[in-house]
């Protein structure tokens, strides 16, 4: 079954999974290449966050079909819960962005 909060949740860690695993097999590609793997892992992690948010909501369309049909058509809860997902999202994309700070040393 698919709760608001449920989906909320996966939303959040599905963010902070994307954020860790690109960052972290990016560093692991750096290190094969000879280039520096925490200065990489953390470029990657800037770079990556509206990605892994996009990915983290499913998508971007049906966001934005939600959101035309609750501004246009007075359906604010679906609006509320959209911007609540993708809320979510990014705080999950923030999250795993400062643990891969505190990972690198570099978050003091």
């Amino acid at each position: 079954m698919d709760t608001f909060i449920n989906k909320t949740v996966l939303i959040f860690f599905t963010a902070l999974g994307i954020m860790l695993g690109a960052a972290l097999v990016g560093a692991l590609g750096a290190v094969l290449v000879r280039e520096p793997p925490v200065g990489t892992m953390l470029k990657l992690a800037k770079e990556i966050k509206i990605w892994a948010i996009v990915a983290a909501i499913g998508g971007t369309f049906s966001t934005f079909e939600v959101l035309e049909s609750g501004l246009f058509q007075g359906e604010v809860r679906a609006v509320i819960k959209q911007l609540i997902y993708i809320t979510s999202a990014l705080a999950g994309t923030q999250s795993g962005y400062y643990l891969l700070l505190a990972l690198s040393g570099e978050g003091q």
